[in-house]
């Protein structure tokens, strides 16, 4: 599948028509499916045909309402699609009923004419950075089919990296879209949550949960934000030379695999080649979020708040996974509650004093590289010790309040790494600008290497 911009030109060309690129993508599914794929909860083929015809049919009369018209792009199964059941990758969600309504991530990118091929598989109510799902099966790593995808929107970023579809949208509470795309070698941005509403999306933390894209480039990323904010904001490169990146070795530096080290140490010397000034700084503050842990505490509290009355009726139904860290929001106290939502606003302001003089700040999206599948599969402890390592990194941007865009960094013979370029909040253009730039040197450098 190429890029959108790619798809766009192609159908502006009139080399392809939307029904063309579409029947495309659902041979890929097809594909994907006789081979056990799980990438997908659901696969609308005729709501997908008829959008794809009237594209075809729009663009005949002079009608193309944006670049992302005729497009197939995927849909996490956490939003709302007029007509479709929103099961949030859980069993107990499979008789409600459908929705009225599209989200209004949805709606707007219907409105600028991009055609929905199917639901995308994922952690059952987004809560787990791995992307296990024991009732819709697990998505594996296109990269190597014994390693996990990453969550929670796992589904998303393998159709992407299947070739299903140009992007996909997901959410981010803590790392949920860039986990993924770091782990399957794509392009993901998490933006200021405040900048996309959240209305017709299952929540999981109303204090944390993000709308973002996973795609193959940044334009990509770019052009889906500005669909969803309806916000077009201004992202043109920006020269690296004397930009000012920011590494800290406090927390997000702690007990890196190898792979993972050796990427990013290579991208952050390849940037120090190009002309921007690297500069390691003190955040200590972070250490407050180790030791207190209060994003998981929220997050366990505002879910909870949601799910309760789903658990009183339901809990046999719940992966117990996911149940377990549901339940460790039921005993918090109001005072409990209180005290971690000073606490965010505590990080929030010294984030924001920390990061000020930089433009962006730098550090790996995940610790790890991709988990084999059998090191947790029906090991628990393992589990959620993983669990809790993936989601550290990208977690701190989510507890900042802040935005961030992940790139691969890894050569071809390494397993995929991400590289997260992060800002605080309301800093998207700077960090998809930048990111443009990021993304063309490594682009570079990669292909000089392996020419």
């Amino acid at each position: 599948m190429r890029t959108l911009r790619q798809t766009a030109s192609a159908l502006a060309r009139r080399t392809t028509s939307a029904v063309e690129a579409l029947d495309a993508s659902l041979a890929a599914i097809d594909t994907d499916l006789a081979h056990g794929g799980a990438t997908y909860t659901h696969v609308d083929r005729e709501a997908a045909r008829d959008a794809a015809s009237s594209s075809d049919a729009f663009r005949e009369r002079g009608y193309v309402p944006s670049a992302l018209a005729g497009v197939p792009i995927s849909v996490k199964d956490l939003f709302d699609v007029k007509g479709q059941v929103t099961t949030a990758g859980s069993r107990i969600l499979r008789g409600a009923a459908p929705a009225v309504r599209d989200a209004a991530a949805i709606a707007r990118l219907r409105e600028a004419g991009a055609v929905f091929v199917g639901r995308t598989n994922m952690s059952e109510f987004a809560f787990s950075g791995l992307g296990l799902n024991p009732h819709y099966g697990t998505p594996v790593n296109p990269c190597d089919a014994s390693r996990l995808a990453g969550g929670s929107s796992s589904g998303a970023a393998t159709s992407v990296a299947l070739g299903h579809v140009a992007a996909a949208l997901g959410t981010d509470t803590g790392g949920s879209a860039r986990i993924p795309a770091a782990f399957c070698g794509l392009v993901g941005f998490k933006p200021t949550a405040r900048r996309v509403p959240l209305d017709g999306v299952v929540p999981l933390s109303t204090s944390f949960d993000s709308i973002g894209p996973i795609a193959r480039s940044v334009d990509c990323c770019a052009l889906i934000d500005s669909v969803i904010s309806a916000q077009a904001l201004d992202t043109a490169p920006r020269p690296l030379t004397g930009l000012r990146f920011g590494v800290t070795s406090d927390y997000v530096a702690d007990e890196l695999d190898e792979t993972v080290s050796t990427a990013f140490n290579r991208a952050v010397g390849m940037l120090r080649r190009a002309g921007a000034c690297v500069e390691h700084f003190a955040f200590p503050e972070l250490h407050e979020v180790a030791g207190r842990l209060p994003l998981a505490g929220i997050t366990a509290v505002q879910a909870w708040a949601w799910h309760r009355e789903h658990v009183a009726r339901n809990a046999d139904g719940y992966d117990p996974r996911v149940l377990k860290r549901l339940r460790a929001g039921e005993g918090r106290s109001a005072a409990d509650y209180i005290e971690l939502l000073a606490a965010r606003e505590r990080f929030v302001r010294a984030a924001r004093m920390r990061l000020a003089k930089f433009d962006a700040w730098l550090m790996p999206t995940v610790a790890i590289v991709p988990p084999r599948i059998s090191s947790v599969e029906h090991d628990d402890e393992a589990f959620f010790a993983l669990n809790a390592k993936v989601l550290r990194n990208p977690g701190v941007v989510n507890y900042m309040d802040g935005c961030a865009l992940t790139l691969p960094c890894h050569d071809e013979d390494e397993l995929p790494v991400g590289l997260s370029i992060c800002g605080s909040a309301l800093a998207d253009a700077s960090i998809l600008a930048i990111g443009r730039s990021v993304e063309a040197l490594l682009h570079a450098n990669t292909h000089a290497v392996t020419a």
